[in-house]
């Protein structure tokens, strides 16, 4: 039986990952690069990199392809353009990155360490109203851990 984990084990070796400090920089260089956030609305809401669009994982391969309701132009049209997929910590963003590659997408990557390492990094996260988020907000945010009903017994 496969776990989360062993997951995204599988795959990481399979995939392309920038750490923060490597996108900020690649973003300073090129504002052609399509961040995609594949967080549910309510995290990104909450937190998320400027310029990122929200794609949540549920619905990531119809977001991808043409026809579907859950289509989002801008991703569809991408195969060939520089993605990079965001999450929380970097192990959602490695199995939607290894899933677009599945899916013909040519140069898409993972951030590596997730939004948390972003934000460890000391670099800017925006809330629903494109504000910059307060340090104490987003600690609060990614210092959230599995309640006890969730822990193995």
């Amino acid at each position: 039986m496969k776990t989360f984990r062993s997951l995204i084990e599988d795959v990481l070796p399979n995939i392309n990952e920038l750490f923060p400090w490597d996108l900020h920089e690649k973003l300073n260089n090129d504002n052609n690069i399509l961040l995609i956030d594949i967080t549910e609305p309510a995290e990104f809401s909450t937190v998320h990199i400027k310029n990122s669009i929200n794609v949540p994982r549920g619905v990531l391969e119809a977001s991808c392809d043409w026809g579907y309701e859950d289509t989002v132009p801008a991703l569809a049209n991408a195969r060939d353009k520089e993605v990079v997929v965001i999450c929380r910590s970097g192990n959602r963003s490695a199995l939607a990155a290894f899933t677009m590659q599945l899916m013909g997408f040519t140069n898409v990557s993972s951030l590596k360490t997730g939004l948390r390492g972003w934000f460890d990094y000391e670099l800017p996260l925006y809330n629903e109203f494109e504000q910059e988020v307060d340090e104490d907000d987003a600690d609060a945010y990614f210092s959230k851990t599995p309640s006890p009903e969730q822990m193995q017994a």
